[in-house]
C-alpha cells in the first residue's frame, strides 16, 4: 500500500512545502544508524572541508557523494553502501516533487530532476548558519532529526528577506527554491556532550535538472 503524506503547501512569499513524518518507522531506524556514526569524534569536516559558505556556518557536516561515489572504472557505485543515499531516493519517487511542481510555474521542473547531491549537517550548542543562497541549485529539501525529548532551543530555518520563519519539526522536510534567502538560527542547549548527539541533524538534497532537452 502506497504511503499517505501530509503536506503543508506556501504559494506566498515564494513556492514552498513542508511535508511531515516524511519517513517511515523502517526508514527512520536507517538514518538513525548512519547519523550516530558520523557523530562520532572526527568524522564531521569544517565548512571549507564539506563546501559550506565559507565565513557563514559554525555547523560541521559531509557531503556523502564525495565518500560513496563511483568507482573511476564506472563499474561500482558506492552509494549503495550508504544508509542514507538509499533511503533519501523516496523524496525522488513518492510523489511529493510532482504536487510541489504544480504550485508555481517557476519550480514547475521539480519532478524533472535527473540529479542531486546530500549532505549531512549537525548543530550542536551555539551553531548557526547566516542567511545565504544556494542559487547554483534550482531546488532544496531538508529533512530534520533529533532525539526526543528535545533537548535544544533555536535551530529555526529562517528567510530574513520574507520575514518568516519554519520550524525545524522532527522528520519534517521542506522543499522550496535555490535562489531564497535562508539561514539557520542559533541552536542552544545545556548539559549534553557534542558527541552524545542530542542537537539538530538536517539531511540536505541539493537537486535540479542539468542537459535536459526541451
Amino acid at each position: 500500500m502506497k504511503e499517505q503524506l501530509e503536506a503543508v503547501i506556501y504559494c506566498d512569499p515564494f513556492p514552498l512545502m513542508v511535508v511531515n513524518n516524511f519517513y517511515n518507522e523502517e526508514e527512520l531506524a536507517l538514518i538513525w544508524k548512519e547519523l550516530d556514526f558520523y557523530t562520532e569524534p572526527n568524522k564531521l569536516l569544517e565548512a571549507e572541508e564539506y563546501g559550506g559558505v565559507i565565513g557563514y556556518t559554525n555547523a560541521k557536516a559531509l557531503l556523502l557523494d564525495q565518500i560513496y561515489k563511483k568507482s573511476k572504472d564506472g563499474k561500482t557505485d558506492y552509494r549503495n553502501i550508504s544508509n542514507i543515499l538509499t533511503v533519501n531516493r523516496k523524496l525522488f519517487s513518492c510523489g511529493v516533487l510532482d504536487t510541489y511542481a504544480e504550485i508555481h510555474d517557476c519550480v514547475g521542473l521539480a519532478n524533472k530532476t535527473n540529479w542531486d547531491i546530500t549532505k549531512v549537517r549537525y548543530y550542536h550548542d551555539g551553531e548557526y548558519y547566516d542567511p545565504h543562497t544556494d542559487s547554483p541549485f534550482q531546488f532544496l529539501a531538508f529533512s530534520y532529526f533529533y532525539r526526543e525529548p528535545k533537548k535544544f532551543k533555536g535551530g529555526d530555518l529562517e528567510f530574513p528577506k520574507y520575514d518568516f520563519k519554519l520550524p525545524c519539526d522532527n522528520n519534517s522536510m521542506v522543499i522550496f527554491p535555490g535562489w531564497v534567502e535562508h539561514g539557520v538560527r542559533k541552536v542552544k542547549i545545556k548539559d549534553t556532550d557534542y558527541y552524545d548527539g542530542w542537537g539538530r541533524y538536517a539531511i540536505t538534497s541539493f537537486f535540479g535538472c542539468k542537459d535536459r532537452e526541451k
